[in-house]
């Protein structure tokens, strides 16, 4: 399956459909909601897949990219895509690992972050979005975007963080979160943000 991006730039992908790459039609639409937020934005790609949405940040100008995916095959994929498109003055970061694990030791705040995780693993969207808030990974004035199936889950407020709207695409929708009080969310004091680095490859582009 041919995957192509922004600037007409094809993607690596893998056989079958365990990857799940964002419609193109979806993709899209995000990045046209986006589009005056991606330049020079810090992105977090959460269940990266094939590194999709984060090779389009890339392609539009995002200054960081950092990538969660646990499945070997599907990172070393979003790696060699990460590393064709961005250009020397963008860093990449493709973490392998377990989404939860990686997010315990991230250091935030992303301005853009998208979460696509398989769309029966209702327990990720119900452990990570409290967690990206706990964290603070999400800039006050940044937004979150979480793919899904609108039959097997529903957008609701989780915390500080809530739904400012969202768009069905058939059996995909889109919801985008804000914090409910970016003042609020500003004063509160953050975690200590952790000395650990998890097993991963940090590099701008050559």
């Amino acid at each position: 399956m041919a995957v192509r991006i922004y600037g007409n730039r094809a993607l690596k992908t893998l056989p079958g459909q365990a990857t799940r790459p964002t419609a193109s039609r979806v993709r899209e639409a995000v990045f046209n909601i986006w589009r005056d937020r991606v330049e020079g934005c810090r992105w977090l790609d959460i269940c990266a897949g094939l590194g999709t949405m984060g090779a389009e940040a890339l392609a539009r100008g995002a200054a960081t990219v950092t990538g969660l995916e646990k499945s070997g095959r599907a990172w070393a994929v979003v790696r060699d895509n990460w590393r064709a498109i961005a250009r020397p003055d963008q860093t990449i970061a493709p973490l392998r690992g377990d989404a939860i694990a990686l997010l315990g030791k991230l250091t935030g705040p992303f301005d853009l972050i998208y979460f696509d995780p398989p769309y029966d693993a209702s327990d990720l969207y119900d452990r990570i979005v409290p967690l990206l808030a706990q964290r603070q990974l999400l800039a006050p004035d940044g937004e979150l975007a979480i793919e899904y199936d609108p039959h097997r889950w529903r957008a609701i407020a989780c915390g500080p963080l809530e739904p400012v709207r969202t768009k069905d695409y058939g059996n995909t929708a889109i919801a985008f979160y804000r914090w409910s009080s970016t003042e609020a969310s500003a004063e509160e004091t953050p975690e200590e943000p952790t000395n650990s680095t998890p097993s991963a490859i940090i590099e701008s582009a050559p």
